[in-house]
């Protein structure tokens, strides 16, 4: 019975994805490496085959170059919304599901749409337009990917507050790294190809220094190799994919929390898996006896889990190792993540306690215990 269910999902998906458009990324590492000229180059090529190509949005920061290239395009009004006094202009979803283009253009991914817009984020925007059966072009910096975004932060000390999750990732048909060495990078931002004079030096001292660029620049050659790899696994796919299952354990007072899931969904996503985020309600850690900021935390925690792919499991129980075992069996899961503790001594004792069980109970079995930092 199971596997007629299992066919029939597969087969629904499949109907779904017939109807959906077909969904191009073009990813790069950082601003200036050229990903808005490609999409506008590659408008042109499908204009010159008789393709009904559109431009939805499209952002050229005032560089001549790119900017050249929207002639010849023919473009779907943006729409305006007044905003705290200003006519400022969004990308107008409503009309470019009314005119049904074959291709639209739609820039800045990550970009967060100003109240009043029909959703609040334009990947979510994006994503009406594929179920709609209308094909995108976009694109995105290496930075706003949600998974990556402690590498990132690690790396260049900006904390980035756009983001998409991985799941936009996973939509997309085709994905595209535009690369450029960090040399020939720095020199257009010299240049003033990139940002305006009186932004240079400041990118400069700050996004753009050469060692960011590299290991910015190897991140994005990871993701899209991985993007890659995942598609072919979907359709080539091998018996061993897929048969991992991740479980990530949170508490209300981790601070680690977040880099747990992340960590968590990139295993997973590397692995093609099912991942799940566990929280184990203690009598210590009822609503009514945590502090509201904790309590923000968890909630902004499981918003994050699901976001990224996750399905969350709740449970109130006594012993935190015990109920961790018990969801790991029901669940099939073959490997645990969690947290690194950062704890006072009293803590450790006691977080070594639930540890020490947590080993004792899975000694007999074959499920992983992975603790990240």
């Amino acid at each position: 019975m199971e596997q007629i269910k299992e066919n029939a999902r597969q087969f629904l998906d499949l109907i779904q994805k017939s109807r959906r458009g077909r969904f191009k990324l073009y990813v790069g590492m950082s601003a200036g490496v050229g990903k808005t000229y490609r999409m506008l180059q590659e408008a042109h090529s499908l204009l010159r085959q008789g393709v009904d190509v559109k431009i939805g949005y499209i952002e050229t920061h005032c560089r001549a170059e790119t900017h050249a290239l929207l002639a010849g395009l023919p473009e779907i009004p943006r729409r305006h919304l007044f905003y705290k006094g200003k006519d400022l202009e969004e990308l107008d979803t409503d009309a470019i599901l009314a005119l049904r283009p074959e291709v639209v253009l739609v820039d800045e991914l990550a970009h967060s749409n100003i109240e009043g817009s029909r959703n609040p984020k334009r990947y979510q925007d994006v994503a009406d337009l594929l179920a709609a059966g209308i094909s995108v072009i976009s694109a995105v910096n290496i930075q706003h990917i949600e998974s990556l975004h402690e590498a990132v932060k690690a790396i260049t000390g900006i904390d980035v507050t756009e983001r998409i999750p991985d799941s936009i990732l996973k939509l997309a048909d085709e994905v595209v790294n535009i690369d450029l060495p960090a040399d020939e990078l720095i020199t257009r931002l010299k240049e003033g190809k990139i940002y305006q004079a009186d932004k240079i030096q400041t990118a400069l001292s700050h996004f753009f220094q050469e060692d960011h660029i590299l290991q910015l620049r190897e991140l994005a050659l990871k993701e899209v190799a991985a993007a890659v790899e995942r598609k072919v696994e979907i359709q080539l796919p091998r018996q061993a994919m897929g048969q991992e299952r991740f479980l990530a354990c949170i508490s209300s007072n981790e601070q680690s929390a977040k880099k747990v899931i992340r960590k968590t969904a990139r295993l997973a996503t590397y692995y093609q898996s099912k991942w799940y985020t566990l929280f184990v309600e203690t009598p210590r850690e009822r609503p009514d006896k945590i502090p509201l900021d904790r309590q923000r935390r968890l909630i902004n925690n499981m918003q994050l889990a699901t976001e990224l792919g996750s399905e969350i499991i709740k449970v109130q129980a006594k012993q935190v190792a015990a109920a961790i075992v018990a969801q790991a069996e029901i669940r099939n899961i073959t490997t645990i993540c969690i947290g690194k503790p950062h704890l006072r001594l009293l803590q450790v004792i006691a977080a070594t306690n639930v540890f020490n069980n947590l080993l004792k109970k899975l000694g007999n079995s074959d499920i992983d215990v992975v603790i990240l930092s």
